[in-house]
């Protein structure tokens, strides 16, 4: 069985009949649309996807700083007035 990840669902032939009013009944949330009652994939609004890629950049920045706090040893100190 393959889970639904968002709280509301809806089937293609539902949303291929008014994609503008399954979003607007969503509001913020995701949706995932059902081809034989399985997701065939996710609406979200504009905003969650800027959220979403906000995250996930964030989670990239993340990665690249503890990697290269784990070579601080072989950093160099500079004077930020000379730089």
């Amino acid at each position: 069985m393959q889970a639904i990840l968002a709280d509301y669902s809806v089937s293609m032939s539902e949303f291929k009949k008014n994609p503008a009013q399954v979003l607007r009944e969503a509001g913020d949330k995701p949706v995932a649309v059902l081809n034989h009652n399985r997701p065939a994939f996710y609406m979200v609004a504009p905003e969650l996807f800027e959220a979403i890629l906000d995250d996930l950049a964030d989670r990239d920045l993340v990665a690249l700083a503890r990697q290269r706090l784990t070579t601080k040893a072989l950093a160099i100190e500079v004077d930020i007035d000379t730089v």
